[in-house]
């Protein structure tokens, strides 16, 4: 009559100790390092690799709460090239891939336009690297165990490290670009193997103000999301970013920014592609696009 619950209760047992184990066997995991003497490593590294040569075209999926587009991107050796592939439901006609043919020729005819668009292109990439500079010196972090990668997260195979942080209360922002880590908190994953940086998932836990306020704030509750992947030779790229804010710009512009980015289909391209190859480059694949959606027409 005790047969069937002492059997329930030795395999309770059993699925209580392997519980166990796995969290010992994660704990094993976790470097030995100090968690911000991980980050600092992990930062250098990825400062370090963009500085290196390696380009890609690939597509970027995007959605906002006015709609959605596809585009398929280069990087070329300065600046990077989109080409509009889809927009909302369906791809460009005709005459709007004519439109993108003349808006990459002006920019191929004008050298000055060019170098504009190559000198912001260099500005955001600045401000995304003293962003991702600040991060071992503006947070604290904590190990809080090991996860999985998976497709679009990290390198297959490789275990993940997940660290949760909170503002540094001795950080003192540089610019108003760090600023914005003074208010906020989360989790993020790092291959500790490779020292990539796999998933950065934060929250402004409080309203943070620039200029006093006279500059504009960010309400308390906005969010955004990176996910990093290695889209082959140790070569990590952005795979999906989200973002999520609120606020206002000098007192009286609203600022509302919703929007989710999926990055995918990495195919190298010369690390010396100039702009009008990338453009060329760009052509070809539309053309192929087109041409495999005119031949199924369901496809989407």
């Amino acid at each position: 009559m005790n047969l069937i619950p002492r059997r329930a209760a030795s395999l309770f047992l059993l699925i209580a100790f392997a519980c166990i184990a796995n969290t010992l066997s994660a704990a094993e995991d976790l470097p030995s390092i100090p968690p911000n003497e991980l980050i600092r490593r992990v930062v250098a590294n990825e400062i370090k690799a963009t500085n290196l040569s390696t380009k890609c075209m690939f597509r970027q999926r995007k959605e906002t709460p006015n709609g959605s587009q596809t585009k398929l991107m280069v990087e070329t050796a300065m600046p990077w090239w989109a080409w509009q592939w889809r927009i909302t439901t369906g791809p460009l006609n005709p005459d709007e891939r004519q439109g993108e043919y003349g808006r990459i020729q002006r920019f191929i005819d004008d050298p000055a336009e060019l170098d504009r668009k190559r000198q912001k292109e260099q500005e955001d990439s600045e401000r995304v690297k003293s962003i991702l500079k600040a991060l071992p010196e503006a947070f604290l972090y904590e190990y809080d165990g090991t996860e999985s990668s998976k497709p679009g997260l990290g390198r297959t195979g490789n275990s993940l490290v997940r660290l949760k942080f909170h503002p540094n209360p001795n950080y003192e922002p540089p610019t108003r670009v760090e600023q914005v880590l003074t208010g906020m908190q989360g989790v993020v994953l790092v291959d500790a193997q490779d020292l990539h940086l796999a998933k950065i998932d934060g929250t402004l836990f409080k309203e943070v103000a620039f200029g006093w306020g006279i500059l504009g704030h960010l309400d308390r509750g906005g969010h955004f999301l990176v996910d990093q992947t290695d889209v082959g030779d140790n070569n990590w790229s952005i795979s999906r970013m989200e973002l999520s804010f609120t606020g206002k710009v000098l007192l009286f512009k609203s600022l509302n920014i919703r929007s989710t980015e999926i990055f995918s289909d990495f195919h190298p391209v010369p690390a010396d592609l100039t702009f009008a190859q990338g453009a060329e480059l760009l052509k070809k694949q539309v053309a192929t696009v087109a041409q495999n959606q005119a031949q199924d027409p369901g496809h989407k």
